[in-house]
């Protein structure tokens, strides 16, 4: 039996990997998209899309509302996001999510809805295995070499920053180790923000350019020797992996869970 999807976001460069993951699946059928244009058409009427007879709502609820949907992947902005997720989990469809950005109040608020429903739900800040992995073996790292500074490079049209797996990173890491402060105790920034953002004590610093992906790493800091944990994507590809991987783990999840990490076995 296979597993109707909706995907939200489908223009955008993660959206439109999604589509094709989506679509390539045996056991994946696209059933909607949800997008801010093109309302009432059907994708293979798009140009510069996938010939796929799949409808397209600028509502997300008339979406959810006709639609036999499973899932709900979102790959948006966290405004939208937001939204998209709250309506999907009143409509029992379950969401995967890949846009970072969320606050800390938005999650709690989300996580409250899925409890409440029973109706599974996975954000991840990156769905890229490399990546969790890498925020897995910093957590280990900092047990041994609590100086620690986050340096995460991304493409110039990311919103949010520092991104979300950054701030994965340092909570997992502040879980692992005693909080303390880093560098010297009178040093002082000649220019605002030199030394990038400061969560308990690890420094995090984030990168816009043109030509970027995702990036990070992870430096460590001991007496005579540093160590360094880094992950790259060089495309979009390197996230569809997780995204399968969340779509076929929430089918059996009864709650929300944040971070891939917490679906790997």
């Amino acid at each position: 039996m296979s597993i109707n999807i909706i995907i939200a976001g489908p223009r955008g460069r993660m959206g439109s990997e999604a589509v094709n993951m989506v679509h390539n699946e045996d056991s994946f059928e696209l059933v909607a998209c949800i997008d801010r244009k093109h309302n009432g058409m059907s994708m293979n009427e798009i140009d510069g899309l996938p010939d796929i007879d799949v409808p397209f709502y600028e509502d997300p609820e008339e979406c959810l509302q006709q639609t036999d949907a499973d899932v709900l992947i979102d790959l948006t902005i966290p405004e939208a996001g937001f939204v998209h997720t709250k309506l999907a989990l009143l409509y029992d469809v379950r969401p995967v999510v890949g846009t970072s950005g969320f606050t800390p109040d938005q999650i709690d608020a989300l996580r409250d809805l899925s409890n409440s429903h029973g109706t599974g739900c996975i954000i991840a800040p990156n769905f890229a295995v490399g990546a969790v992995l890498m925020m897995r073996f910093a957590k280990e790292a900092a047990k041994y070499l609590p100086d620690i500074e986050i340096i995460e490079k991304h493409h110039d049209k990311k919103l949010d920053a520092p991104s979300g797996t950054a701030v994965k990173t340092a909570d997992l890491i502040k879980d692992a180790r005693e909080s303390k402060q880093q560098g010297h105790p009178d040093e002082k920034e000649t220019m605002d923000g030199a030394r990038g953002a400061d969560t308990d004590g690890i420094h995090i610093h984030s990168v816009r350019l043109p030509g970027l992906v995702a990036h990070q790493e992870v430096l460590f800091g001991g007496p005579g020797q540093t160590l360094t944990i880094k992950h790259d994507s060089y495309n979009r590809e390197s996230f569809m992996a997780g995204v399968k991987l969340a779509v076929n783990k929430v089918m059996s999840m009864n709650e929300l869970v944040y971070g891939l990490d917490n679906i790997l076995d």
